[in-house]
């Protein structure tokens, strides 16, 4: 194995371990903020880390551009979508008010 490969490797183990350990605290937590706490971690750390990972396999070229581009959307969107659900959770829940400012 060549040292791109194992870095790419290590970096899928550390991806999907994100991954599993935020499923596992998803079906152990309480509540909707909670699950959130437990989701945040998987959208923006361990599929960037997947897709980090399949770019250094790749190697240079388009597709690991395509790939690391990917990973920056992942991590961007998982933040945005987290803080969306909160918001939409305590606008529900009657914590926040729907006209509030963002």
């Amino acid at each position: 194995m060549t040292p791109r490969h194992l870095v790419a490797l290590a970096l899928l183990v550390c991806g999907i371990a994100v991954l599993l350990l935020s499923a596992l605290a998803l079906l152990v937590l309480p509540g909707p903020y909670a699950r959130l706490h437990a989701l945040s971690p998987a959208g923006s750390l361990g599929a960037p880390l997947v897709a980090v990972a399949l770019a250094v396999d790749t190697g240079p070229g388009r597709a690991a551009v395509k790939l690391l581009f990917i990973a920056v959307l992942l991590a961007a969107g998982g933040a945005v979508t987290t803080m969306a659900i909160g918001r939409a959770t305590a606008q529900q829940q009657r914590l926040l008010r729907k006209d509030a400012p963002e």
